[in-house]
């Protein structure tokens, strides 16, 4: 939540709740049960330690459910407004530290009620659970949770996007070599293989906006899996929530963690996207290579050898791709045989999910400030370009412009590399005598194509690398990055709705 990072409670308290006088926890079943839980029990059912970071998400639905209650008769004005007012000072408390659950509270649910009943007194505080049950609770809390990280998560990815961006504007027309197999296959403009590292960046982006639309759907008003009968209106409390509508069927309300997966799968394809630029660069950046210089304030050095000067934010960029694999693999094997509706199994949906989020939001800042301050050695790039008979296809291109069929064309290019490699040379070293004798269509003619400069001016079709085509590119490219920020604005569901100005971010999707 980008408006409201600073003031959320932290995600492991450890702190005494503040003085009242109720118990220093409570419980929210029990009425059918002769004694209390075991310790091991307790012990094993506890999750303040990661849903913690929900507590303000969990009093904005408590605030909607209070709401709620007043408009179906159950509390009237007076009530309304203590309840209001207890859990305005519980959120004052709970993100100044002031409260916070104690070993003895099993969730963050039963904290906060522990907490409301302590400032509003456990006649009024009570009246709060009537007509939800923590499965619709949880269920709407994790989406709000989530659709903020998710824009949130957005922004930290165009901030990478931007600076690859900004990367291709200052690279010009500089030349490099594409590669395919790890060899030597054709000459591209450096912006060209650049753009092509932002582009699916932009696509993870236009996936949460996606996500975002099937995620806002409230669950809320399904209780513990039927509905209530209490007259209470889903609808009212999901627009108050930030929502678009009500879940349609109450089981899948507080069953469904297909949104959580779903956001799993894009953070982890993200991560992946991330992780394959991050291998690029940790090659470039090798002495064999030398085609990139890190800055020194996004490497590291080693503690034996003084020289090194190590590319570790890429190495932790790969590394915790598996990370976030591995999360959502994790994720989906706790789903994939449970039987509607809720089952405890549910808990364990949220450390992973977690995590993922987590990762990235440390992760994405150092990617995007190793890419905006690495230093690209254009010159070298430049000499290895025509390297490794790069423009052997241009010469299948060049005949079949002369009417050769191509698979000819392809014969005869691969026996002028045949020849060079015999002789230890390159493609343009070979004299018009050399060509003619390869095969007589292969005329002096042939030379006007053995330049890196032509053969990536020629590659001038939509999409291709000629140096007009990647300027009209990197102009779209600026234009989804902006187009796509709409959706990474700097609030958060805690505050009211998301902004209705959002774009889609369709004017890039033919990029894709």
């Amino acid at each position: 939540m980008m408006g409201t990072m600073t003031s959320q409670p932290s995600q492991t308290p450890s702190a005494p709740a503040a003085p009242g006088s109720a118990p220093a926890g409570i419980s929210l079943w029990g009425g059918r049960f002769t004694g209390g839980p075991a310790d091991a029990l307790a012990a094993l059912s506890v999750s303040t330690h990661f849903d913690w970071r929900l507590a303000r998400y969990d009093i904005a639905g408590s605030r909607a459910h209070a709401h709620a209650l007043r408009a179906a008769g159950l509390l009237d004005d007076a009530q309304l407004d203590g309840m209001l007012d207890a859990l305005r000072r519980l959120e004052d408390d709970v993100v100044s530290g002031a409260f916070a659950p104690t070993p003895a509270d099993e969730d963050v649910h039963t904290a906060l009620e522990r907490g409301l009943m302590e400032r509003a007194g456990a006649e009024l505080g009570g009246r709060l659970r009537a007509g939800r049950s923590r499965n619709d609770q949880i269920a709407t809390l994790i989406r709000m949770y989530l659709r903020d990280q998710a824009r949130h998560l957005a922004g930290l990815v165009l901030d990478v996007v931007d600076a690859l961006i900004d990367q291709a504007a200052a690279a010009g027309e500089a030349i490099m070599p594409g590669r395919t197999h790890m060899q030597h296959a054709q000459p591209v403009l450096v912006a060209h293989q650049l753009l092509a590292h932002a582009w699916p960046l932009m696509r993870d982006v236009q996936r949460l906006q996606d996500w975002d639309a099937r995620a806002a759907v409230s669950p809320y008003g399904s209780g513990a899996l039927a509905g209530n009968t209490l007259g209470l209106d889903p609808d009212a409390v999901a627009a108050e929530l930030g929502f678009d509508a009500a879940c349609e069927n109450s089981i899948d309300g507080t069953s469904a963690r297909d949104t959580v997966a779903e956001i799993s799968f894009i953070l982890a394809m993200t991560a992946v996207d991330i992780s394959r630029l991050a291998e690029e660069i940790i090659i470039w950046n090798t002495k064999e290579f030398d085609f990139v210089t890190l800055a020194d304030s996004f490497s590291t050095g080693s503690s034996i050898m003084p020289q090194k000067k190590n590319p570790d934010v890429a190495e932790l960029a790969r590394g915790k791709a598996g990370r976030l694999i591995g999360d959502l693999a994790g994720l989906l094997a706790t789903l994939k045989a449970l039987p509607l509706a809720y089952d405890r199994d549910l808990q364990e949906d949220k450390e992973p999910v977690f995590d993922a989020v987590d990762t990235l939001a440390v992760l994405l800042p150092a990617v995007s400030g190793m890419i905006a301050t690495m230093r690209l050695n254009y010159e070298r790039m430049a000499a290895l370009a025509p390297q490794g008979f790069s423009l052997a296809t241009d010469i299948a291109e060049w005949l079949v412009k002369q009417g050769v069929p191509f698979r000819q064309a392809h014969e005869l290019s691969g026996a002028c590399v045949r020849e060079c490699e015999r002789r230890g040379i390159e493609l343009w070293e070979l004299t018009d005598a050399d060509f003619a004798a390869i095969d007589p269509q292969l005329t002096p003619q042939v030379r006007t194509v053995l330049s890196v400069q032509g053969s990536v001016a020629a590659r001038a079709g939509h999409g291709g690398t000629a140096p007009v085509r990647v300027v009209e590119q990197l102009a779209r490219a600026i234009e989804c990055s902006a187009e796509l920020r709409v959706f990474s604005w700097e609030g958060s569901l805690l505050d009211g709705p998301a902004d209705p100005v959002a774009g889609t971010g369709e004017g890039c999707a033919q990029e894709a």
